[in-house]
């Protein structure tokens, strides 16, 4: 199950469990869409990977037991552990290349 991590990983932007903002890679990496689009060019800064928007999980249970109160959103915030110059140098170098064929 997701994670649903709080925040922007290159902004800091806060990214409620309902934002329709969140973007992620396949592995959970979390962006803003405008940084992903901005700042990122579809790249993953940490694996390489392109985006998708973040799921929503449902805030009430239609099914017992399977909602956000029964698995919150993590609290926990998270950092690209890269500077803004090593983003922009390998998002470049692979952006040209489709998230399928990376």
């Amino acid at each position: 199950m997701l994670t649903i991590r709080p925040n922007c990983e290159c902004c800091d932007k806060d990214l409620p469990a309902d934002s329709t903002e969140a973007c992620i890679c396949s592995y959970e990496c979390t962006f803003c869409r405008d940084c992903v689009a901005d700042k990122l060019n579809n790249v993953c800064p940490n694996c390489g990977g392109g985006f998708s928007p973040r799921p929503i999980r449902p805030a009430s249970a239609h099914r017992s037991g399977v909602s956000l109160h029964h698995h919150p959103a993590s609290t926990v915030r998270v950092h690209t552990p890269y500077s803004p110059a090593e983003i922009r140098a390998f998002t470049d170098a692979v952006k040209s290349i489709k998230p399928e064929n990376r």
